[in-house]
């Protein structure tokens, strides 16, 4: 006989998934009106901020994203929020020094984060350890994370090694994080059983729906022992976001696992998620099942950005050709996960590959750095050749990469002083410098407010953000930010760090 064991489940609603399906343009006022509502539903928990909700408030959205946090915990009073952190990166594209990650996880904490899942793209423990340290010296819950991926490289027994590194540094739970959809249901069943019997702290599975799995891979999990699943109000679900929050609650149903949460008000959610989203463009690429994610494990929304940046070079024709790159380039590389960042390096660079006719004739700033070692540690053997191409007689740092890196707060204390409103905004700067500043003239009435376009609620014209599919070098960072325009390399992240 089966034991009763309770799942529990985190809704992505607030972050992930419309991070997935709608740009990360949902805004906090059309957040406020449900969220006492899904307060009383009982949760595990709500993820609510991090990813790219922190650029796209300041970039596109004209919104503060701690005021946006401070809001969710006032009207979320009993349930835990939950954000995610890319590491020693944070909310943004490179490696920050210790002293902001600290600060920015003492405030998180202090604004309201419960739950910060941790991950870091290389699965480089290195980059994850600070965090996970500072995260549990605030009292908050710290969960490791397994950014999964396929390679040569990649198996169970490598993970189950990742997820015993990420108990022995002190996190509380691991996740595994599935952010191209790539996980099969057999062998989420043997991971989710291996890491329960053999490193023995609670797990949570993060899928998307990309490649038409991730509902089977959730339902092997659950009988493996997982702890909790990570879902989406049905009208934010599926395609490139997360399994429908609904449909997982009622196939569970009376079932062992049954998982205690109200099939009615789930349906009130879903319909004021319904109504909220009818006004936004959802791109086909992101809808439905995509199959060339296990053929090329390139992640929906990237293949969409990639498309569209071949578009704009008047390209198209190359498209293929570009697929057929992008696991050559990772190859290369040793294996990354495609996730923040390295699903832009190795994408970026596939496209010059194949625009140029000439391997590596052109590499990007990130790519120097990524061999250098300033992203971390490669999975995986990097080519030899490419090595010695890029960086000619230099050789790869072996230290973690931040140790390179100077304090940086106190500077930028100084440096924004004139805009400075509350000390978040020190931080908010130095992730995003240029905009950043360009969000506190906003604040300030030095520039004009951003104009956003409009979209109907119930008969009544409101004011929104559409998101787009296309923008200039628009690649895709996150393999679960599926149409993110605010993930673009700019002048703020194209640093260039010291090597010696």
């Amino acid at each position: 006989m089966t034991e009763k064991r309770k799942v529990g489940i985190t809704d992505t609603s607030l972050r992930d998934a419309h991070q997935s399906l709608l740009a990360t343009r949902m805004r906090l006022v059309e957040m406020l009106p449900i969220i006492e509502l899904m307060d009383k539903i009982g949760y595990y928990s709500l993820e609510v901020w991090g990813g790219a909700t922190f650029d796209a408030c300041l970039r596109f959205l004209d919104e503060d994203p701690w005021d946006r946090l401070r809001q969710l915990r006032k009207g979320l009073k009993n349930t835990r929020l939950q954000m995610l952190l890319r590491g020693q990166n944070i909310v943004g594209y490179r490696h920050y020094p210790d002293d902001v990650l600290a600060e920015f996880i003492k405030k998180a904490v202090a604004n309201g984060i419960d739950i910060i899942r941790i991950f870091d793209a290389l699965n480089d423990l290195r980059n994850m350890e600070p965090a996970i340290r500072y995260t549990r010296e605030e009292g908050a819950h710290a969960q490791g994370t397994i950014s999964y991926t396929i390679s040569p490289f990649h198996n169970i027994d490598y993970f189950i090694q990742v997820g015993q590194d990420l108990k022995n540094l002190g996190a509380d739970s691991i996740c595994i994080k599935d952010m191209a959809g790539l996980i099969a249901p057999y062998s989420a069943f043997e991971l989710v059983s291996r890491l329960k019997k053999e490193v023995g702290l609670p797990v949570q599975l993060h899928c998307h729906c990309t490649s038409g799995m991730a509902s089977m891979a959730y339902l092997k999990a659950v009988e493996a022992g997982v702890d909790v699943i990570d879902t989406a109000n049905a009208a934010l679900a599926m395609g490139a976001s997360q399994p429908a929050t609904d449909s997982m609650v009622a196939a569970l149903q009376g079932t062992p696992y049954d998982t205690g949460l109200d099939m009615q008000l789930l349906s009130k959610v879903s319909e004021y998620f319904k109504e909220i989203s009818c006004g936004y463009e959802i791109p086909r690429e992101v809808q439905g099942v995509d199959t060339n994610v296990l053929s090329y494990q390139i992640p929906g929304g990237m293949i969409s950005n990639l498309t569209s940046q071949l578009a704009e070079q008047k390209a198209s024709h190359l498209l293929k050709e570009v697929f057929e790159e992008v696991p050559r380039v990772r190859a290369d590389l040793g294996y990354p996960p495609l996730v923040t960042p390295s699903s832009q390096i190795v994408g970026t660079q596939a496209v010059v590959n194949v625009i140029t006719g000439e391997r590596y004739k052109i590499v990007s700033t990130e790519i120097k750095n990524y061999l250098r070692g300033l992203y971390g540690k490669a999975p995986g053997v990097v080519n030899s050749d490419l090595l010695k191409k890029v960086l000619k007689s230099e050789k790869p740092i072996s230290g973690r990469p931040a140790d390179l890196l100077k304090p940086q707060l106190e500077e930028a204390r100084k440096e924004i002083a004139e805009y400075i409103e509350q000390e978040e905004d020190v931080l908010s700067y130095i992730i995003f410098p240029s905009v950043a500043i360009d969000f506190f003239k906003r604040r300030k009435g030095l520039l004009p407010p951003l104009e956003l376009n409009s979209r109907c609620e119930g008969g009544k014209v409101i004011n929104t953000v559409k998101p787009k599919t296309s923008g200039q070098n628009n690649l895709q960072s996150d393999a679960f930010s599926q149409i993110d325009e605010s993930l673009i390399w700019n002048d703020d992240d194209n640093i260039v760090y010291p090597t010696g």
